[in-house]
């Protein structure tokens, strides 16, 4: 079952009792303005849409909240975040391949205990034939990747700051039930959208069993 909420992760983890996820895959901010306030990072398309959320990593609360609530994590950015983070053997990239202006590659810490890994796509093979609705959107064949290598059969994932539902998507073609949080009401309707049309079209193509009602749950929970 997948179970995404609009409503800010730090009230929603507070529902969750110790160690409840067994895999927390988040990608938080990383406090470079990638939302619209620093033109010379942000794409053409959202250069203008600066909602805020970008201009600081989180705060030390968040952190502690997300290693309560899970055994373990990977966490997007890492490398901007290592003074909240410990030390860890098992760094991950997503290796872009081809050279441009922006960051040929991107890190994220792990809690694993495993020798450093790296996942190889392309940003146009990314972002083929896939609708971009968010600036700092992943493949899901990414978060494919994660689950395929750092998750069993039978655990209970957390993202909690979903974006684009590329790791929501993930989790239900691989059948892991999955929590995801989406603050902004604007990114919250967009890929809930995003993961039902893709719900929807795995049933159509017979490539999944059939899909029922109560394998999905949205709860729009708007904070004034």
């Amino acid at each position: 079952m997948i179970e995404y909420f609009n409503e800010d992760c730090m009230v929603g983890m507070a529902r969750y009792p110790d160690k409840y996820f067994d895999l927390a895959i988040v990608d938080p901010p990383y406090g470079i303005g990638i939302d619209g306030q620093k033109e010379s990072i942000s794409t053409n398309r959202f250069r203008h849409d600066f909602k805020g959320w970008d201009t600081a990593i989180p705060d030390k609360e968040y952190f502690i909240e997300l290693f309560r609530v899970s055994e373990n994590q990977i966490i997007w950015g890492g490398n901007y975040m290592v003074e909240k983070l410990k030390n860890s053997r098992c760094w991950l990239i997503w290796d872009k391949i081809q050279e441009f202006s922006g960051a040929d590659f991107e890190m994220a810490w792990t809690s694993f205990n495993k020798s450093a890994k790296a996942f190889r796509m392309s940003r146009v093979e990314a972002y083929t034939n896939q609708d971009k609705i968010h600036p700092t959107q992943k493949p899901v064949a990414l978060y494919k990747w994660l689950l395929k290598n750092y998750a069993k059969q039978g655990d209970l994932i957390l993202d909690t700051h979903v974006g684009s539902a590329s790791s929501l998507i993930a989790c239900h073609d691989m059948g892991f039930d999955a929590v995801g949080f989406e603050l902004d009401p604007d990114y919250y309707k967009a890929s809930k959208q995003r993961l039902e049309r893709h719900m929807a079209q795995i049933q159509i193509t017979d490539l999944a069993p059939v899909i029922k009602p109560e394998q999905i749950a949205f709860t729009e929970v708007y904070d004034k």
